[in-house]
């Protein structure tokens, strides 16, 4: 199939692609990587009256460090982050796990971070960590700038908090600090597949005790998840014996809410959780001794 007929501008700044946006009026979408929004247009599935490619706006595809956090611009693309040294500390040690998981390398070209943010699919791998780490969009719109948590972010599948007429600019994180190890591990039918499961984890530990846990997990709801529940079992904890266990079993039972699939029912993919977030604490809890 063929998209549909729709109108394309290029803006070359900021106020320009805003000027764009504020077509209300119409479906209105914007291209940055593309590759979730073309294969929708092509299917038909989408039919925007207007698409706004902002991949001529300067500035946008940087990767910036400031006052402990990282800023990821829109235009910058998955592949940036298959090595480890493109964010300092254990956070480009995490995104350089997370990132081969995304789709094969002609997307990891083309697909921005951003971009999934804006997607919000729930087995993203970007939004799993996001959620984990409680990452803070910047927009630009009508009324100006404004800054949106992840956990008021993502409001279900494909569904975020972006207002009519905004555009996302940009993704800060936080850097890791000293004793602390990430983790990341899904689980997936084939390698084409979305995650059935995936996991990302991030432990603080000082003198063989967990003092901070952040997980997110990715596909085992209809939105990115923080186990929030889990983390609580593992702070305090001595790193080793049942806790990981522990922690997997109540974010299985407590923070995921699995729909099930063709391939997987719900008692099927709490298990995986389970094992999964267990795993990936392990992989996070052997990075923090290093």
């Amino acid at each position: 199939m063929k998209p549909a007929g729709f109108e394309y501008v290029v803006p070359r700044t900021v106020p320009e692609a805003l000027a764009a946006l504020a077509d209300t009026g119409r479906d209105v979408r914007v291209l940055a990587g593309g590759q979730s929004l073309l294969l929708e247009m092509r299917l038909q599935r989408l039919r925007p009256d207007l698409l706004v490619d902002i991949n001529r706006i300067a500035g946008l595809d940087r990767v910036g460090v400031d006052d402990g956090m990282v800023e990821v611009g829109a235009l910058v693309r998955h592949e940036v982050f298959d090595s480890p040294r493109a964010v300092p500390g254990p956070l480009g040690t995490l995104l350089s796990l997370a990132a081969p998981n995304i789709a094969h390398p002609p997307i990891r070209a083309l697909g921005t971070m951003v971009g999934s943010l804006a997607w919000a699919h729930p087995a993203s791998e970007w939004c799993a960590i996001a959620a984990a780490l409680d990452a803070v969009i910047s927009l630009r719109g009508p009324e100006g700038a404004r800054e949106v948590p992840a956990h008021d972010w993502f409001r279900g599948p494909f569904t975020t908090a972006r207002r009519p007429g905004e555009l996302l600019v940009s993704v800060r994180l936080p850097l890791l600090g000293e004793g602390t190890g990430v983790g990341f591990i899904e689980h997936r039918r084939t390698h084409f597949s979305f995650a059935q499961v995936g996991v990302a984890a991030a432990l603080t530990v000082h003198d063989g005790v967990i003092v901070e846990a952040r997980i997110g997990l990715a596909n085992c709801a209809d939105r990115p998840v923080r186990a929030r529940a889990a983390e609580q079992v593992l702070v305090g904890a001595d790193v080793g014996g049942d806790s990981f266990a522990r922690a997997g079993r109540v974010a299985a039972d407590e923070d995921a809410a699995p729909l099930a699939e063709p391939y997987a029912d719900v008692e099927y993919r709490r298990h995986a959780v389970a094992v999964l977030v267990g795993r990936t604490l392990r992989q996070a809890a052997e990075g923090a001794r290093q």
